[in-house]
C-alpha cells in the first residue's frame, strides 16, 4: 500500500490589513510506501524533547517547536524513502470569485495537486493508496464533502484505487511529518527563510505556484 499524508501552512484569509493574514497559503503532500519509517522519527524526535516541553499526546507542531526540534526531524526525514510535493498561492492573485468560497479554493488546490501526483506516476498506480488529510475543519459536513470531491475527482480521471480519510495528528502520527514539510516551505514562500526547506530540499520532487 502506498501512502500520501497531506496538509497545509498559511491561512485562507483574504483581509491583508490583519496583521496575522499570510501573504503566502501552501498545500503540501507527502507520500510513502512504508509509513512506519516516518512514524519512528516522530517518535524518536518528541523522546528528545526536554520534560517541560514535552505535549500532551505525543504532537509536534511545527510552528511551536525549538529550532533544533524542526532541524532534526526535518533531516531525518531528508534520509528515508519518501517524496514532497507542493503547490504555493500568492494569495492576492486568487480570483475574488475564490476568495469568497474559501472550501471550493482549498478542494481545488488540493485536487491540482494529487492530479499532478498521477499524471507524473508518482505513485505504483497498481497499487492501493491511502490519502490521509489533517484534519482542518471540525464541520462533519464540510470534511465528507471533501473527502467525496477527491474521491470522485481521483478515481474518476485516473482509474485508481484510492482511498481518502480525514485524521487528526494524533490519529496519524505521520501528519505530523507532513505538518513540518509543509512550514518548512511555507518559511521559504512567505519570509524569504529558505533554512528549513534546503534541509528537505533533496525531497522536494516538484513545487508549483497556483496564480503566480
Amino acid at each position: 500500500m502506498g501512502y500520501i499524508f497531506l496538509d497545509e501552512s498559511g491561512d485562507l484569509g483574504f483581509n491583508f490589513k490583519k496583521k496575522k493574514t499570510s501573504k503566502v497559503f501552501t498545500i503540501t503532500c507527502l507520500f510513502v510506501e512504508n509509513k512506519r519509517s516516518i512514524e519512528k522519527i516522530i517518535r524518536k524526535t518528541h523522546s528528545e524533547l526536554k520534560k517541560k516541553y514535552k505535549r500532551r499526546f505525543g504532537i509536534l507542531h511545527a510552528v511551536k517547536e525549538k529550532p533544533i526540534t524542526r532541524q532534526r526531524l526535518l533531516k531525518r526525514l531528508s534520509e528515508k524513502d519518501c517524496a514532497i510535493m507542493t503547490i504555493y498561492l500568492n494569495k492576492k492573485r486568487v480570483y475574488t470569485k475564490l476568495q469568497n468560497e474559501k472550501q471550493v479554493l482549498y478542494n481545488y488546490v488540493a485536487n491540482i495537486l494529487l492530479d499532478r501526483i498521477y499524471t507524473k506516476k508518482l505513485l505504483p498506480l497498481s497499487k492501493t493508496i491511502l490519502l490521509i488529510a489533517s484534519r482542518r475543519e471540525t464541520n462533519k459536513f464540510i470534511n465528507q464533502n471533501f473527502k467525496n470531491y477527491l474521491n470522485n475527482q481521483i478515481v474518476n480521471r485516473h482509474k485508481v484505487n484510492v482511498r481518502v480519510v480525514i485524521k487528526t495528528p494524533y490519529e496519524e502520527k505521520s501528519l505530523q511529518a507532513a505538518d513540518f514539510t509543509s512550514w518548512a516551505i511555507f518559511r521559504k514562500y512567505e519570509y524569504g527563510d529558505d533554512s528549513y526547506y534546503n534541509l528537505i530540499k533533496n525531497k522536494i520532487i516538484e513545487e508549483n505556484p497556483l496564480f503566480p
